[in-house]
C-alpha cells in the first residue's frame, strides 16, 4: 500500500511539473487537457498546487465554465483556506467573469493574506480602477509587500498625468521598509517615457545597476526612456552595454534617433540590425519610416515599404502609409503622395490626410489641399485645425473669398478654433 502511495505521489509530482511547464510556456490548451486527464485518474489525489495553475490557463483561454466547476470542486474539497488557491480564483473571476464576482469572493474570505489582497488590488489596477485599488490598499489588515505597491504604481503610471502620483506612491514604499524591484522600475520607466523627467530616469537607472536588476528588458526600456527624453547619447550607451539585443532594443534605439531628426544615424542602426540577423517588426519599420519622413527621404521610404512587405513579410498598416505619404509630401511629390493615399489597401486616417494637407499649404497646392481638407472634414468634423489650415492655404494663394467662405462654414457647423495662449 505504501509503495502504491509513493508511486502515485511521484506520478503526481511529475504531472504537476509538466503542467507547470505548459502554463509557464503559454501552452494553455495542453495544460487543460493534462489537468482533465489528471482529474479523471482514480488513483491521483490532486493537491492545492494543481488548481492555481489550471485556473491561470482557464483565465488565459476564457474558459469560464471550467473555472466555475473547479471553484465548486474546491468548495466541496475544503481547499478554499489555501491563499494561493483563493488568489487564483479571485484572479480568474476578475478576468473571465466580472470584477464584482471577484470582489464578492474576496469579501467572503474570512482570512486573507497578502497574496489574496494583491490579487484583488491587481485586478482593479489592471482595469484602470486605480481609485478602488487605492481604497483597498488603505483598508489592508496585513502588511503590503512589493507586489502590492507594483500593481498600484503600474495602474497610476498608465493614467494621464499619473507619473507623479506613481512616483509619490513609489516613495511611500520605502516607509514600509520595502525596496523596489525590476517590475517597479519597468512601470516607472514606462511612465517616464516622453515626459522629460530625465533625473528620475537616471535615478531608476542607477538604482537598477546598484541592485543588479539590469536585464535586457529593463535596458530596452531605458533606451526608449532616454531616447524619448532627448538623451540619445545615454540611450546609445545603454544599448551598447547590452550583451543580447532583441528587436525591442534595436527598435527603441532607431526610434530615439528618428524622433530627434537624426535620420542618417537611425537608418545606419537599422542596417546594423539587419547585419546582426535580428528580424525587424512593424514597430521597427514605423521608426525607420518616421526617420525617412522627417528627413524627406521619399525614395528610401518607398524602398522600405517594399522591403517590409516582400522581404520580411510584415503587414503594412495605416501608420506606415502615413509616414510614406508624409515623406513624399515633404519632398514636394504631392500628387504621388495622393496616389499612394487613394490606392493603399487600408483606410486613410486623419493623420495621413493631414500630412498631405500640411504640405499642400507649404507648396501652395490649392486644388489638392481642397481634396485633403474635405476628406478631413468628413473624418474629423469638429477639428478646427483642418479648417484653419485649408483657409490659410486659400489666403496664401490670394483666394481670400474662398478663405472667408470656409470661415463662414466653420461658424455654420459651430466649429470653434482653440484660442491661442502665451506664458509671456
Amino acid at each position: 500500500m505504501n509503495l502504491n502511495n509513493s508511486s502515485n505521489f511521484q506520478r503526481l509530482l511529475s504531472l504537476t511539473k509538466t503542467l507547470t511547464g505548459h502554463v509557464n510556456n503559454g501552452n494553455h490548451e495542453q495544460a487543460l487537457t493534462l489537468f482533465l486527464h489528471m482529474r479523471s485518474s482514480p488513483t491521483l489525489s490532486l493537491d492545492p498546487f494543481v488548481f492555481p495553475l489550471t485556473l491561470k490557463s482557464c483565465s488565459a483561454l476564457h474558459r469560464s465554465f471550467l473555472g466555475t466547476l473547479i471553484h465548486a470542486h474546491l468548495t466541496k474539497s475544503c481547499l478554499l483556506h489555501n491563499p494561493f488557491v483563493v488568489s487564483a480564483l479571485v484572479d480568474f473571476y476578475g478576468k473571465c467573469v466580472s470584477l464584482s464576482y471577484a470582489r464578492q469572493l474576496f469579501d467572503e474570505m474570512s482570512e486573507r493574506n497578502v497574496v489574496v489582497w494583491n490579487a484583488m488590488i491587481s485586478l482593479y489596477s489592471r482595469c484602470n480602477q486605480v481609485e478602488m485599488s487605492l481604497r483597498l490598499f488603505e483598508s489592508m489588515d496585513v502588511a503590503p509587500n512589493v507586489s502590492t505597491f507594483n500593481s498600484i504604481i503600474d495602474g497610476l503610471s498608465r493614467l494621464d498625468g499619473g507619473l507623479y502620483k506613481a512616483l509619490a506612491f513609489y516613495r511611500r514604499m520605502y516607509s514600509f521598509g520595502l525596496m523596489g524591484n525590476r517590475i517597479t522600475a519597468l512601470a516607472l520607466l514606462s511612465a517616464c517615457a516622453g515626459t522629460g523627467t530625465i533625473d528620475l530616469i537616471k535615478e531608476i537607472h542607477g538604482h537598477s545597476i546598484r541592485n543588479d536588476m539590469c536585464n535586457s528588458q529593463l535596458r530596452s526600456c531605458l533606451v526608449e526612456a532616454y531616447g524619448r527624453c532627448g538623451c540619445v547619447e545615454n540611450a546609445h550607451i545603454v544599448f551598447r552595454s547590452m550583451d543580447e539585443r532583441d528587436v525591442i532594443a534595436w527598435s527603441s534605439l532607431i526610434s530615439a534617433y528618428a524622433l530627434h531628426g537624426e535620420a542618417t544615424e537611425a537608418l545606419k542602426i537599422f542596417r546594423e540590425m539587419e547585419d546582426a540577423k535580428v528580424k525587424p517588426d512593424g514597430i521597427t519599420f514605423l521608426s525607420v519610416l518616421k526617420a525617412c519622413s522627417h528627413a524627406g527621404l521619399a525614395d528610401e521610404a518607398k524602398k522600405y515599404i517594399v522591403k517590409m512587405r516582400e522581404f520580411y513579410g510584415v503587414e503594412v498598416n495605416s501608420d506606415h502609409y502615413s509616414c510614406l505619404v508624409d515623406a513624399l509630401s515633404r519632398a514636394g511629390r504631392l500628387y504621388e503622395a495622393y496616389d499612394v493615399l487613394t490606392k493603399m489597401p487600408v483606410k486613410a486616417t486623419a493623420k495621413t490626410w493631414g500630412a498631405l494637407l500640411g504640405s499642400c499649404r507649404s507648396f501652395g497646392e490649392v486644388e489638392l489641399a481642397e481634396v485633403a481638407g474635405r476628406a478631413l472634414f468628413e473624418i474629423e468634423p469638429d477639428n478646427a485645425a483642418n479648417y484653419v489650415l485649408l483657409a490659410r492655404t486659400y489666403a496664401n494663394a490670394g483666394r481670400y473669398e474662398e478663405a472667408n467662405k470656409l470661415r463662414l462654414e466653420m461658424k455654420e457647423r459651430r466649429v470653434k478654433a482653440a484660442p491661442g495662449g502665451s506664458w509671456v
